[in-house]
């Protein structure tokens, strides 16, 4: 096993930052290059990411990181869903739209019309929400046939930074599944989805696998970057939630992850797609991974709701730090409300506060103002949830979870690991934080033959970064929690008209 250091270029719906990621004495070392918010533009009444900007942001963190030491590759994760479209002379048609605009309103309805919603699992064994990059192509399909006319060139958001690096047009294999348009039993795009949605599989470049090389960078963008002459681009698991699976020290293959951040992805990792009447029912998700696996999973709304709290309490003038609301809402009164975070009037960004208190409204709830309460009410309901998905889940796998590791920002939140094993009475591992630039990392350095495996790598982080470790407690008081929980989350059902969501465990 060699040394070498790679840079992980991590971009997240936040916050994006350029990572330097050593192997050294058999044990991986992260230093935190160059951090930038990823805050999306407002025009003409859409939401939009900018791309140029985000990509100025990366060549300077990548200078940054050469003036360290030399690179032995580069490679790029961000979020999914979103792309981007090239005119005939390789120009952005224009900043791609952000996931959470209003105009894929009604698509996922106008898809099912084209083609049944059965057959769109059949073929993608993707979950549906009208986030997908099916619903915001159909949108433009509809409303502005010009600019698909004028595209000649389909790039998800790693794809875009990658080309604009390399030259080289290419769709990397993690990213490609979570676009609802690949087909996860035949592979490559899915042809007859493509033509429901007139859409033509020409503005589609090749797929390749996670740890492909893609090249050395342009000459004209490594001039302006001193030391980076030559140093190869190496596709990652370019989803952020693939990359962060990858860097995830599993038990077991009977362990469930929880990729916690702005979205939460709950699931596990299994050898090849599992597309069933089950998994159809419970709108699961099977993404790609790395060495062939399969991340089945469900997408949970996540930290955003409580990101968006924040940032409203902050405009009003009162700031918090994050540690500081998880202090106020450890002693905050436990159940006295509950969140579904999955509720669709929390998707779009906007004004949480207000969203919380009318949703409390309709469930005949009263939510208070203090943001201490405001913060539990919003962790429980995110523990809950998790809870009711993993249940979900195991019904679809035939078999139970044997424990539940959390990595990412939300692996920090010591109060929502703890509830999140008294909720589903399972041990909860939490970290690393960094997991998505060490999955970038490790994939990388697999391609340069630094590491020989995905396990070798896995090993490799649980050996290299500290885990903390939470025993299920109170279980009792949680499965009635869940009880309550369930009502609120079919406000329109009886109390107690269905069996509750009891827990098979005990602490």
């Amino acid at each position: 096993m060699r040394e070498c250091s790679v840079a992980a270029v991590d971009l997240g719906a936040e916050s994006g930052r350029v990572m330097r990621v050593s192997l050294a004495d058999g044990r991986l070392h992260t230093q935190e290059i160059h951090r930038f918010a990823n805050t999306p533009v407002r025009g003409a009444g859409t939401l939009c990411w900018d791309a140029p900007r985000l990509f100025a942001e990366i060549r300077q963190g990548l200078c940054h990181a050469a003036a360290r030491g030399s690179l032995s590759g580069i490679g790029v994760d961000t979020w999914g869903v979103d792309f981007a479209l090239l005119d005939e002379q390789d120009h952005l048609l224009e900043n791609p739209f952000h996931h959470r605009d209003r105009r894929t309103d009604g698509m996922m309805e106008e898809a099912f019309q084209r083609m049944p919603r059965e057959e769109i699992f059949e073929r993608t064994g993707i979950q549906f929400l009208p986030i997908n990059t099916l619903y915001q192509v159909l949108s433009l399909a509809i409303h502005r046939p010009e600019i698909l006319q004028r595209a000649r060139t389909f790039l998800t958001m790693p794809d875009l930074f990658h080309f604009w690096l390399t030259g080289r047009k290419a769709c990397e294999y993690t990213n490609a599944t979570t676009t609802q348009l690949y087909d996860a039993r035949a592979g490559g795009w899915s042809q007859p989805l493509l033509a429901a949605i007139d859409m033509t599989t020409a503005l589609f470049p090749e797929v390749v696998a996670p740890g492909t090389p893609l090249g050395a960078m342009l000459p004209a963008i490594a001039g302006e970057m001193e030391g980076l002459a030559g140093t190869p681009v190496i596709a990652p698991a370019c989803h952020d939630t693939a990359s962060a699976v990858a860097g995830t020290p599993l038990g077991s293959k009977r362990s469930a992850y929880i990729s916690s951040g702005t979205w939460s992805l709950v699931g596990v990792e299994v050898p090849r797609p599992l597309i069933t009447p089950q998994t159809f029912a419970g709108n699961f998700t099977n993404e790609g991974g790395v060495d062939g696996t399969t991340r089945l999973l469900k997408n949970v709304m996540g930290l955003w709701l409580l990101q968006e709290c924040r940032r409203a309490w902050t405009a009003g003038g009162a700031s918090y730090s994050y540690d500081d609301l998880e202090q106020r809402a450890g002693v905050a009164r436990p159940f006295a409300a509950f969140v579904h975070p999955n509720a669709p009037e929390f998707l779009p960004p906007g004004d949480m506060p207000g969203r919380l208190r009318a949703y409390g409204a309709r469930t005949g709830q009263r939510f208070p103002e203090d943001p201490g309460a405001v913060t539990r009410y919003l962790l429980e309901g995110l523990a809950l949830q998790y809870r009711h998905t993993l249940r979900e889940l195991e019904t679809c796998l035939g078999w139970q979870v044997d424990a539940i590791y959390v990595v990412g920002g939300g692996s920090k939140n010591r109060l929502l690991c703890q509830m999140t094993a008294n909720a589903t009475g399972l041990p909860v591992v939490a970290g690393p934080v960094e997991a998505t630039a060490l999955g970038n990392a490790i994939v990388q350095m697999k391609a340069l033959g630094t590491i020989a495996s995905l396990a070798e790598g896995r090993e490799i982080v649980r050996k290299s970064f500290p885990q903390v470790a939470f025993t299920p407690r109170d279980c009792g008081a949680w499965d009635e929690a869940a009880v309550r929980w369930e009502c609120f989350r079919l406000p329109s059902r009886p109390p107690h008209s269905s069996p509750p969501l009891t827990g098979r465990r005990t602490c």
